[in-house]
């Protein structure tokens, strides 16, 4: 599924539309968010975890590597592996304790075999002064949540 964004709006529109098709029991499904730097990875993490209920300010975990919120939907993750050098890096920050929520995940190339556990691809690219979203399902039940929103 494409879509274009013509605006940051339309970013924020986006992720709400994505956590709002959702099941209820978000625990365990994983997001990967794709995209040269300033392409709207961040901006769409924010959105979907203020669309979760989530109050304040949205850090990015660049340096933290992963902020987890407990919300009253459930816990999210947000991870950003740009500083993770090796895949093996994912066990020391706790990824499989990280299986109760919803896992936000920029930067995935860092660790190649996410792909395999996770649901969704975001992919966001530059479109001139706008962008474009490819969102891919990569798992059924992704698969069927790109339908609820098609």
């Amino acid at each position: 599924m494409n879509r274009f964004l013509a605006d940051e709006a339309a970013t924020i529109a986006l992720a709400g539309e994505i956590f709002a098709a959702l099941p209820d029991d978000r625990a365990g499904w994983t997001v990967l968010l794709t995209g040269e730097l300033g392409a709207g990875k961040s901006t769409f993490a924010r959105a979907l975890i203020k669309a979760a209920g989530h109050q304040g300010a949205v850090p990015s975990p660049t340096y933290t590597l992963v902020e987890p919120y407990k919300l009253p939907a459930g816990n999210i993750y947000h991870i950003d592996l740009y500083r993770v050098s090796d895949p093996e890096e994912l066990r020391f920050l706790g990824w499989s304790e990280l299986d109760d929520g919803f896992r936000l995940v920029e930067w995935p190339d860092r660790a190649p075999d996410l792909v395999n556990e996770a649901d969704l691809a975001v992919e966001l690219e530059y479109a001139g002064n706008s962008r474009t979203a490819s969102i891919k399902g990569l798992s059924t039940r992704g698969s069927v949540l790109i339908q609820k929103i098609n």
